[in-house]
């Protein structure tokens, strides 16, 4: 970076953000790396094991600790519901701003996955050449200690800012079902939302801020088939009995081209707006084969590498995030392999994840699969499709960001530029964030900001998870500017 592109100020800030995550940040991510706080669709029993109260409890203390001036805090919790963590920071003298910035980010965590390296876990939190590791430091641990520290980092440098408010869910990553009665409840605390801060999305690289400009929605469930009553000998049976698997695969061809992964009904698709092409054709010039490249791709049947479904950097950024997608995440009816005798099982059940395009409305998507799926079942099998939510809130939506308007498309350049020495990027994300389709709704007019630390190798939900720490300082003093910027 040449030095005459970044203010004293813009310095100021990146100087706080670093020490801050040294000393204060990086410690307070140990110890919440360390608490199995698994979301409920993944430790039904959560409220009894006291995980997420747990993480909770230490993000709202170490909140408090920092005695923000004016900042107030409350652990919202209603009835049958997990909590959130709820601030408020008034405007600092010298704000002009009328708005108010909503700061969003979630505690709750995916489930532990195999395949972690030798020394690393989901809950043994290492710290190892500027990477933090375990489960749920990125995606999104950090986000209520870097949105605070953002703030703090303006306050020190005396640069005005406006009202700023908080919302840290816990249920996010089980599709966020109970954040509609939360903001319903906190509606009146809002405020005017004119800018909204979500840190819980990704990045293409580690060399510039990047803005995510869409989201795809989801519809989650499990499918099963049911043949039998019971397990019997497959000499007697197969050839006569269908198989439950047979059966299975064969519902799944009414959905999805298993030659190619493409989805069948045009319903889950949408049209991709010329925008959205014109900014991933920019994005991959930027990142070349690295969209594919960045995959912890196995050895292909040859020898040689395994490939993507394609190799053409534009269609693969389009496929991952405005493209309908399936993918089995679990099973279950199958013993193990070391159990597995010459019997013909009774019955399989598949969880699917049916990534849809921003624009595909999830509740009507979810009510449509599952008629696709269980209507007329081949020999009159027990066919079943359950998905994942509460009635009259099946699905999740996707997101479509609205037009930037002028001063933020300035503001974010200024701040990638000051504090990364690149201008901003533009790029879409395959992941689900329910909050932000529910925003756009309440709060029209309002700017979005999403952003994350979720970039190259980080492997959120997988093996392996890593925050990379450089590029969360970077990001939030990025954050800051752009606030400080809010008209």
């Amino acid at each position: 970076m040449n030095a005459p592109t970044r203010s004293a100020e813009a310095a100021a800030l990146a100087a706080y953000a670093d020490r801050a995550w040294d000393e204060r940040i990086v410690p307070a991510l140990t110890d919440y790396i360390a608490v199995p706080a698994k979301s409920p669709m993944f430790d039904a029993d959560w409220a009894r094991h006291g995980h997420i109260d747990r993480v909770v409890r230490d993000a709202a203390a170490w909140v408090e600790s920092r005695r923000v001036p004016g900042l107030q805090l409350e652990v919202v919790r209603l009835e049958g519901r997990t909590p959130v963590i709820f601030f408020e920071v008034p405007a600092s003298a010298g704000s002009t701003s009328k708005d108010t910035v909503l700061m969003y980010g979630h505690l709750d965590k995916q489930p532990e996955f195999t395949g972690w390296r030798p020394g690393l876990g989901p809950w043994t939190p290492t710290y190892d050449n500027g990477l933090l590791y375990g489960r749920g430091g990125a995606d999104d641990g950090y986000a209520v200690y870097a949105a605070i520290t953002a703030i703090e980092a303006l306050q020190a440098q005396g640069t005005p800012h406006p009202r700023c408010v908080g919302l840290i869910e816990t249920c996010e990553e089980s599709g966020s079902g109970d954040l509609p009665a939360y903001l319903d409840a906190l509606e009146p605390r809002l405020g005017n939302v004119g800018l909204v801060v979500c840190l819980d999305s990704g990045a293409g690289n580690y060399d510039q801020l990047w803005l995510t400009t869409s989201l795809r929605g989801m519809v989650s469930g499990v499918l099963k088939v049911e043949i039998l009553t019971e397990g019997i000998h497959s000499g007697d049976a197969s050839g006569l009995v269908p198989s439950s698997f047979r059966i299975l695969r064969h519902v799944l061809d009414r959905l999805e081209d298993s030659a190619t992964g493409t989805l069948l009904p045009g319903f889950f698709h949408c049209e991709i707006p010329a925008s959205r092409l014109q900014q991933a054709q920019a994005t991959a010039a930027l990142l070349k084969d690295e969209v594919w490249k960045r995959m912890p791709w196995a050895c292909g049947a040859d020898g040689g590498p395994t490939l993507p479904t394609t190799a053409d950097p534009v269609e693969a950024l389009l496929r991952r995030t405005w493209r309908p997608t399936l993918s089995v995440t679990g099973v279950d009816g199958f013993p193990e392999l070391k159990n597995a005798g010459n019997v013909l099982r009774p019955w399989t059940a598949f969880k699917l994840s049916l990534r849809l395009p921003p624009l595909v409305d999830g509740h009507e998507a979810s009510v449509r699969l599952k008629q696709l799926l269980e209507d007329n079942a081949p020999y009159n099998a027990k066919v079943t499709f359950h998905p994942d939510g509460r009635a009259g809130a099946l699905g999740a939506t996707g997101w479509n960001a609205p037009e930037l308007s002028p001063w933020l498309e300035g503001a974010l350049n200024a701040a990638s530029n000051a504090q990364f020495g690149a201008p901003v990027g533009y790029i879409g994300q395959g992941g689900t964030i329910p909050l932000m389709s529910l925003l756009q709704q309440g709060f029209p007019r309002a700017q979005m900001m999403v952003c994350g630390v979720l970039g190259p190798k980080s492997n959120a939900h997988g093996p392996n998870e890593f925050l990379h720490v450089p590029y969360g300082k970077k990001l939030t003093a990025a954050v800051a500017q752009v606030i400080a910027a809010c008209p």
